[in-house]
């Protein structure tokens, strides 16, 4: 029948709109933490290259024998 049809279709959409809606909440997260994470290693490249770079007399970090050898 055509109505039972039609419930069946507004079931349906339903359904995938909620779901939509928390698809987009969980890449609306995940683009702040990528956005985060992005910072986070910006700053940690940064911080390295000046370690390297302000430590021209001795030994790089590079060179060093991790404490676990």
């Amino acid at each position: 029948m055509l109505e039972d049809r039609i419930i069946s279709l507004e079931e349906k959409y339903s359904h995938q709109d909620e779901l939509v809606n928390q698809l987009n909440s969980i890449v609306a997260q995940q683009e702040t933490m990528i956005e985060g994470l992005a910072f986070e290693l910006k700053s940690l490249r940064e911080a390295f290259q000046q370690t390297n770079n302000g430590n021209t007399n001795g030994p790089s970090l590079m060179d060093e024998v991790p404490p676990h050898y």
